[in-house]
């Protein structure tokens, strides 16, 4: 025989449940604003990187941006939660760090220098699919119906974007710069899944804070090789550009992505760096003059219209 609830125990169902409600629009929010965050700064780093470029070596940006975004790791690291080691941890937390910093921003350093801001932040839309199957095959992550369409018309309209995109001055080996920057996207990729896994564990900001560390230590045997530091020759917009990079992009950006991702699977976050590629492509209009065709513009609208699709 079934027990009607009473009038009371309705009433704490009712409000068990709104209150389930709002945490879960609260999360899908706050996870919204950090994917924003990041996706905007992650966008403009081409552009900023491009420009550091004109007074640093490849190799000298790296180490210096990682190096800046450790000093404040050094203030901040008491109120960064402590994580739950477990034995064996310092295997996977290698393999992290491999993947990023140190081989995902080696491959990026020398594709910036070789093709256009533009072109690699279009290519950074390989991402999301690679994520998308890594998560399905590692992670046992579902992939729906509606964000495969959403991914499918995402990466079109990355295509379409290079299409329209043509190499230039400040591309001197647009083939084999392209080339590299997808090998910094498939160390991206690898990064992202992993790190999804750690998250349970980990806070999203220990683990960031600690890429930041391991980046400023592995670069700078490499930076000492390139011939050092030319501080006297280089132009004030080269070093603003290396600010931004170490104090906002290297810690900020990473941070509020592994933040989402508490929050959401690993490849629906991913769907969302589709959209690093339009802000590459206008900032690197804005603010290097690189090439934007009307093309251009309804390929950006494409891009965002699949990940719109995709999002739920």
């Amino acid at each position: 025989m079934t027990k009607e609830m009473g009038p009371g125990a309705t009433a704490v169902a009712e409000t068990s449940l709104m209150q389930r409600t709002v945490d879960r629009l609260g999360s899908g929010l706050l996870a919204a604003l950090c994917l924003t965050g990041a996706v905007l700064l992650w966008g403009t780093s081409f552009m900023a990187t491009k420009s550091a470029l004109a007074g640093f070596a490849p190799m000298i940006v790296i180490w210096l941006r990682m190096f800046l975004a450790s000093l404040i790791v050094a203030v901040i690291w008491r109120r960064i939660p402590a994580p739950d080691y477990r034995a064996g941890d310092w295997k996977v937390l290698a393999f992290l760090c491999l993947m990023q910093p140190c081989c995902y921003f080696l491959l990026e350093g020398y594709a910036i220098s070789l093709t256009t801001s533009s072109q690699a932040g279009m290519i950074s839309a390989l991402v999301p699919l690679l994520v998308a199957v890594g998560a399905w095959a590692i992670l046992k992550e579902p992939m729906s119906a509606r964000g495969v369409v959403g991914l499918l018309v995402s990466i079109g309209g990355v295509v379409w974007l290079s299409m329209g995109g043509a190499s230039g001055e400040n591309a001197p080996n647009p083939a084999l710069g392209n080339l590299m920057e997808v090998g910094a996207m498939i160390c991206a990729a690898i990064y992202m899944v992993v790190l999804k896994r750690l998250s349970v564990r980990y806070s999203t900001w220990w683990l960031t804070s600690m890429q930041c560390v391991v980046g400023a230590v592995f670069f700078l045997p490499w930076a000492l090789m390139t011939g050092g530091f030319p501080f006297g020759s280089v132009p004030m917009s080269a070093w603003l550009a290396v600010g931004y990079l170490g104090l906002f992009v290297s810690l900020g950006a990473f941070g509020l992505y592994n933040m989402a991702m508490t929050f959401m699977p690993a490849g629906k976050a991913a769907l969302s760096i589709n959209l690093v590629s339009p802000v590459a492509l206008i900032a690197g209009w804005l603010m290097l003059g690189e090439t934007l065709t009307f093309a251009q513009i309804a390929a950006c609208c494409v891009v965002g219209g699949g990940v719109f699709v995709g999002r739920k």
